[in-house]
């Protein structure tokens, strides 16, 4: 039987503190470099994809960014880290979705997802995200990607996951996307394990 996703990720969010799920980082590093080395103004429109638990919204509300986005399928999620924000939540604009059945009107300048489209593991489904990114992105704006790689994990958080590399990333976004940037890295976890992720910096083509 198929496993109801917002199901999974409610009872995720209900039931685990914050420190007890692998993705836990205390400060986004890798994420917030993208935003330094790119030079993203303050102004830009941003969405992040599955950031119900990720300190990246924090950060970017620290350093001044006006216009954030974040969509989670949890409304849990979405309710804990509202709670951690207080009054600065009033700042974000929170969505409660799965992204598949995501859709905006307003385009965005940058699109970041850390460890929310390796979940997708049907090739439908697959090409209906890469569809909606080019749907929803500005021209020349920039997608920022990051998953488990060919030497990570098969599954997070109980689900199987799809592994990926850059020739398989570029399989999938080439046509609309232009990779500027791509690289691996070693991610640490609360519970002192290590999961190998890759990262890709896509640019939306003209």
């Amino acid at each position: 039987m198929e496993i109801n996703k917002k199901q999974h990720w409610e009872n995720v969010f209900a039931t685990k503190k914050e420190t007890e799920v692998s993705w836990y980082q205390e400060k986004p590093e890798t994420s917030l470099q993208f935003f330094e080395r790119n030079k993203i103004p303050k102004t830009a429109k941003i969405l992040e994809i599955g950031g119900g638990d990720s300190y990246l919204i924090d950060n970017l509300l620290e350093q001044g960014y006006e216009s954030l986005t974040l969509l989670d399928i949890s409304e849990n999620a979405i309710e804990r880290i509202k709670k951690r924000l207080g009054e600065k939540s009033e700042k974000v604009n929170f969505v409660v979705s799965d992204i598949l059945d995501f859709s905006s009107i307003e385009k965005f300048d940058v699109i970041h997802d850390r460890a929310s489209f390796h979940f997708l593991t049907k090739e439908e489904d697959i090409q209906k995200y890469a569809t909606l990114m080019n749907d929803i992105l500005k021209e020349n704006g920039l997608y920022f990607v990051g998953t488990f790689s060919e030497s990570g994990p098969l599954k997070c958080s109980g689900l199987e996951i799809t592994q990926y590399s850059k020739e398989k990333f570029l399989k999938i976004f080439g046509t609309h996307f232009s990779l500027l940037h791509s690289f691996e890295e070693v991610h640490k976890t609360p519970f002192e394990t290590t999961q190998n992720f890759i990262f890709c910096e896509f640019q939306k083509k003209m």
